[in-house]
């Protein structure tokens, strides 16, 4: 039983938000699992061209709050390509004690309150 590394929280919180994203119909053209690299998802939806930034966040941290600062940059790429940008943090938590860290072998408790448009 190990704790889950950055890459791998990353890693599942991709995933939740892809399935969110796909679910709504978003095709996909571009999805880049590293998390050093954003944004991680460029998809289309209604011929518009969208960029998604995920970020696995542990309790106790809210996956709501934002860093505007870092965000701007992502977003002034995308108007160059006239593109949308949204947030997406995914709050990820141990389900037997949310004080202990997400481990591999236990289940884990998800707070995705979905996209927000930056």
């Amino acid at each position: 039983m190990s704790q889950l590394t950055d890459q791998e929280l990353h890693n599942l919180a991709m995933n939740i938000v892809g399935k969110d994203l796909e679910e709504q119909g978003y095709e996909f053209l571009g999805v880049n699992s590293d998390f050093k690299k954003d944004p991680q998802f460029v998809a289309l939806r209604d011929k518009k061209l969208h960029f998604v930034v995920v970020r696995a966040i542990e309790y106790p941290h809210d996956p709501r709050d934002i860093d505007m600062i870092f965000l701007e940059t992502v977003k002034e790429q995308a108007l160059k390509f006239d593109a949308r940008t949204f947030y997406a943090g995914v709050g990820l938590a141990n389900s037997k004690d949310y004080e202990l860290p997400v481990m591999s072998s236990e289940d884990y408790v998800v707070n995705y309150p979905g996209l927000k448009e930056i």
